[in-house]
């Protein structure tokens, strides 16, 4: 057997690593920017921002910053994606399950599955910005050219 380019190596604790750090970076600048968006508005933080599907909402101008701070955070994310995933084709996947973690843990909280229509919209335009970004960016770094260094030419 010759060895492949990028041959996939299943290896079970790099990716359980991968999902916890991606888990990581979405609630950690999920925060960071519901904190900023907070103290534009002198509102108290609790965990209803991030997990009650209730305050996601167009009607409230807290709603509505709250809907900001959770498109900001795809993008964040995305780039999350192209430092630690680095490949283009596990994007989509890594998204996903974030995002799925995040639905678990919005139904822990409020006991039943998020209701609200907005709550659902934003969580996937959420996913396909940060899956679409994320994707751009990790191929974008994949098709950069390899440079070869050609040591000096001998004449034979």
């Amino acid at each position: 057997m010759g060895s492949h380019f990028r041959s996939y190596i299943w290896d079970p604790v790099l990716i359980l690593s991968q999902i916890l750090l991606m888990q990581c970076i979405y609630y950690s600048f999920l925060g960071l920017w519901l904190a900023v968006v907070d103290s534009l508005v002198q509102t108290n933080r609790s965990l209803d921002q991030i997990f009650s599907y209730e305050v996601l909402g167009f009607a409230t101008m807290q709603g509505r910053l709250s809907m900001m701070a959770f498109i900001l955070n795809s993008l964040t994310c995305a780039l999350g994606l192209l430092f630690f995933i680095r490949r283009g084709k596990q994007c989509l996947d890594f998204t996903i399950t974030v995002h799925f973690f995040h639905m678990i843990g919005c139904w822990l909280y409020n006991a039943h599955l998020p209701a609200a229509l907005s709550w659902w919209l934003v969580n996937v335009a959420c996913m396909a910005l940060m899956a679409v970004i994320g994707e751009y960016l990790c191929m974008r770094t994949e098709l950069r050219a390899i440079p070869v260094n050609s040591g000096p030419k001998s004449n034979l």
